[in-house]
This record gives structure tokens, C-alpha cells and sequence, in this order.
């Protein structure tokens, strides 16, 4: 059964699934646009936004928060002066998630774009 369980596990160890949302934030804050599944997608798009929150804060406890949540340093100033500074107006709702028509071809997984809003 599966009570009081509020996250996808993604048939991964703990430290495995954080690997993979620190890939997939990383991936969107340098890209500012990905094609992922949508199971995955729902998953990070929480921690994105929180992200884009610290970096909106600016402060040096919020970068070294960043940091230790997506431990990359190109990927951070990037948060904090590019991505960051085009929210400023916003209260949430930093990105969005658009689901694609097809599937993949392997699993037929279902796939959307996981973007941030301009």
C-alpha cells in the first residue's frame, strides 16, 4: 500500500534520484527548455521553483543554499543573474510544463516540455 507516500521513486536509491534532479534543474536553468517525461518533469518542477525563488532573494545564504542544492557553479550564477532577475514581478509559477502528443518510442512513456515561463 502505498499511504503517506507523496513522491514518485522512480525505481531509484535516494541518492540516484537526487542525481537525477539536480541533472534535470541544471539541464533547465542552462537551457531554459527540456523534453523529459512527464512523471519526471511533475518531479523536478518543485524543486526548480524553489531555486528560482533564492536566487529572486539574492542574498549570499540564498546563493550558498543554491549551491548546495544543484552544486554547480556556472548553473548558479546563471540562476541568480540572468533567469532570477526576469521574476522579480512574479510570486510563483516560474515554469511550465507542456505535454507532447507522442510517446517515446521505447517505453511509450508519456513526454512534455518542462520550460520556463517568459
Amino acid at each position: 500500500m502505498r499511504h503517506r507516500v507523496k513522491k514518485k521513486h522512480f525505481d531509484r536509491t535516494k541518492e540516484q534520484r537526487l542525481a537525477l534532479y539536480r541533472s534535470l534543474a541544471r539541464a533547465l536553468i542552462m537551457e531554459e527548455r527540456i523534453e523529459t517525461s512527464l512523471q519526471r518533469a511533475k518531479a523536478v518542477k518543485p524543486l526548480v521553483e524553489r531555486l528560482i525563488t533564492l536566487g529572486k532573494k539574492g542574498d549570499l545564504t540564498s546563493r550558498r543554499l543554491a549551491l548546495k542544492i544543484l552544486p554547480d557553479k556556472k548553473a548558479v550564477r546563471k540562476l541568480f543573474e540572468d533567469i532570477a532577475p526576469r521574476f522579480e514581478g512574479r510570486q510563483g509559477g516560474y515554469t511550465r510544463i507542456v505535454k507532447l502528443p507522442e510517446r517515446r518510442r521505447g517505453d511509450g512513456c508519456e513526454l512534455a516540455i518542462l520550460e520556463l515561463v517568459e
